[in-house]
């Protein structure tokens, strides 16, 4: 690799990369190499795209760069022809502890942890990965729960990107049906390849998981599935608010919530807005980005 282009972009263009990027250079004998991420936690729609080329390339390509990302221009650089660039952009993210969870890219495959329940999430197509702080906090909340002797038999993980929160729920409740679901259909195609080599079996039955393209709860395949004894969305504050009734409104009795993707200063407002569904906090969470875990005590409440 000797070129680099880096142009700015939103996080929903970012999620596009895997499939229009592939086809934007379908034509091409040496496409670039893309990779998105999130450079700083604290603004999370903003996100950067980096095309790594092993020519400079040319005024064409750095227009069809452009398609990805609209509102940027490109930023041309040269880079060190001695390095692997993709892998180091890679390599920078390292294995993250949550619990008795152990998340790492393919690079780290071989500093598994013989104790630990081990996944492998590529960071080339990293949209919860557990890097960040909200996704670790998922787990670490979700591997609490099952300290505490919760069981849960029907997980359904929304806004799941990689698929790894539903991936741990059926690691920590080996029994229960599970469905994830994603707004992007590319999201869910990641989470399918992720599922295999993750082995996580893919079906209808106890211990598989189920993966559909929804937007919200408004799929068929959640409303036959519900009422949910758990259910885990990690998205944004704004999202989570507007769903608040019909996540409400699919829940089993006595079921959990954990939600993330909301800041500290958010967290009042999305507590309130299920509050007012009949749902109590059981975890408040702590830190700049907070993972609230939410019981609903009664139906009658609702």
């Amino acid at each position: 690799m000797s070129w680099r282009v880096t142009v700015n972009c939103t996080k929903a263009e970012a999620e596009k990369i895997s499939v229009e990027g592939d086809a934007i250079f379908t034509d091409h004998e040496s496409p670039p190499v893309l990779v998105a991420d999130e450079p700083d936690p604290t603004k999370p729609d903003e996100w950067r795209l980096h095309a790594y080329f092993d020519h400079e390339p040319s005024w064409e390509e750095l227009k069809l760069l452009e398609r990805l990302a609209r509102d940027s221009d490109p930023q041309l650089e040269r880079m060190d022809d001695s390095t692997d660039w993709v892998s180091l952009s890679q390599s920078g993210l390292e294995p993250i502890r949550a619990g008795r969870f152990f998340v790492h890219t393919p690079m780290h495959h071989s500093q598994r942890p013989d104790e630990t329940v081990n996944f492998e999430i590529d960071a080339g197509l990293a949209f919860g990965t557990g890097q960040h702080a909200t996704t670790k906090g998922c787990l670490e909340a979700l591997d609490r729960l099952e300290q505490a002797g919760r069981h849960y038999s029907n997980v359904a993980d929304i806004g799941t990107g990689t698929g790894l929160l539903a991936f741990a729920a059926l690691k920590l409740w080996p029994d229960a049906k599970a469905i994830a679901t994603d707004i992007d259909p590319v999201a869910v195609a990641v989470s399918e390849e992720n599922a295999l080599i993750n082995t996580i079996p893919i079906g209808h039955g106890a211990g598989e998981l189920l993966l559909a393209t929804a937007d919200g709860m408004q799929h068929p395949m959640l409303e036959a599935r519900a009422p949910f004894d758990l259910l885990i969305a990690n998205i944004l504050a704004g999202p989570l608010k507007e769903l608040a009734p019909s996540f409400a409104a699919s829940l089993a009795d006595k079921a959990t919530v954990v939600l993330a993707g909301l800041l500290d200063t958010q967290a009042e407002d999305v507590i309130a807005a299920y509050e007012a569904q009949g749902l109590s906090v059981a975890e408040a969470g702590e830190g700049e980005w907070r993972v609230l875990v939410l019981e609903r005590v009664s139906l009658g409440l609702a």
